[in-house]
């Protein structure tokens, strides 16, 4: 069931009023514009409830306004009860467009006696009430008041239980909006603290090198580090910690340069100068690659680089020696490349992001955007994974 919040329904909301403006605002700035478009919908910002914190619905207090002008000429035409009866008519056809947005593309006839397809957004029983009010505002206007208890499906609180702490040999936790340490007038960002327990944080003390991080505008508005694709980049203060021979990452990010030419490193772990695993962006393919001694494997796969999304990428032993990156983008299927090689030792190299090897050489710099990094030192099982996954999307809402 998706997970609609309000920028969401008002999304739907105006989208629906298709008979004049419409806009979201408090009740007293009506008026304010006198080139307003009448009919006109105002939805004022609601209040709302959630009854039980973890069952994900939020109760929203929906209070509409409808108005039409009702100025000398229109009372001369028609009658006030008539014109209220139009401008009622208007608001139940908006609600019920709005309702078959939220259903599927169809409300079944009660007559029919049939459910009504699964909706994660619904009117609560005997809520919807309606005032009618003349002679409103400087224009004289005739206004319809509506309002209404509206169920909406909603994160809630994450329960403790889904944090990606509780899954076992967590080594690295990077999220953008926390522990950041940036300068407000420039936004360029010195360092960037491990939320894990391991404490491997990232830094970069050269200020024409620190990528920036933003408060808004990454997945569903939230904070986001953003890299220039010149020479922006983080290195860690200790060396990896993946000594396992598996691994598992979460990232999630987006390119702003879709044709990734050439390659834009997300991700990096490095030993003497030498690249041996990194995540990467390249021709508008999302690639796992590994090297060891005797051999290394690379997985690419094909993905709209240039939209937020959430990576998986998985490296795993299917016996000794023998050994395969998976690669899974916004919860789908891994795809899944297999090569022979000796394992390299992972737990002696420092791991950079936004950049592979070394920066002072290197041109494979991150053109775009992280707003988290998770790594395991193990291969999730299918059900590790769900439950990392269902944290990431349930906080940055990408698919």
């Amino acid at each position: 069931m998706a997970i609609t919040r309000l920028t969401d329904f008002i999304t739907v909301a105006t989208s629906k009023w298709t008979y004049g403006d419409s806009s979201f605002k408090y009740e007293g700035e009506v008026n304010q514009d006198h080139n307003t478009i009448y009919p006109l919908m105002v939805m004022t910002p609601p209040t709302s409830r959630m009854p039980d914190i973890y069952e994900g619905w939020e109760h929203y207090n929906v209070e509409m306004e409808f108005y039409n002008s009702y100025q000398t000429a229109a009372q001369n035409a028609v009658t006030l009860q008539q014109r209220w009866d139009n401008l009622q008519d208007l608001a139940l056809e908006w609600l019920d467009n709005v309702l078959i947005n939220y259903s599927g593309g169809t409300i079944v006839n009660p007559s029919t006696n049939q459910s009504p397809t699964p909706t994660e957004v619904y009117i609560d029983k005997e809520t919807v009430q309606i005032d009618r009010i003349k002679n409103d505002k400087n224009d004289k206007l005739c206004r319809i008041t509506m309002r209404f208890d509206m169920r909406m499906f909603t994160r809630c609180f994450t329960p403790k239980s889904l944090y990606p702490n509780t899954v076992t040999e967590l080594k690295l936790w990077l999220k953008a909006d926390s522990d950041v340490t940036f300068s407000i007038p420039t936004k360029q960002v010195s360092a960037w603290a491990d939320q894990s327990d391991e404490g491997r944080d990232v830094s970069q003390t050269d200020n024409e090198t620190q990528p920036l991080r933003y408060g808004y505008d990454g997945p569903s508005d939230k904070a986001q580090i953003v890299f220039d694709g010149t020479d922006d980049n983080m290195l860690s203060n200790k060396n990896a910690p993946f000594s396992s021979g598996e691994m598992t990452f979460f990232i999630v990010s987006k390119c702003d340069d879709a044709s990734a030419v050439p390659a834009q490193t997300i991700f990096s772990m490095n030993r003497n100068d030498t690249t041996i695993f990194t995540i990467k962006y390249r021709t508008s393919n999302i690639q796992g690659h590994t090297e060891a001694v005797g051999g290394d494997i690379t997985n690419a796969v094909a993905a709209d680089i240039d939209e937020w999304a959430i990576y998986c990428c998985k490296l795993q032993a299917d016996a000794p020696d023998d050994y395969k990156i998976s690669i899974s983008i916004n919860g789908g299927d891994y795809t899944e490349v297999s090569d022979t090689f000796t394992l390299a030792n992972y737990s002696t190299a420092q791991f950079q992001i936004g950049c592979g090897q070394d920066a002072a050489a290197d041109t494979e710099f991150l053109d775009g955007s992280i707003a988290e990094i998770i790594g395991y030192d193990k291969a999730l099982d299918d059900t590790e994974k769900l439950h990392v996954l269902t944290y990431l999307n349930n906080k940055y809402k990408i698919y």
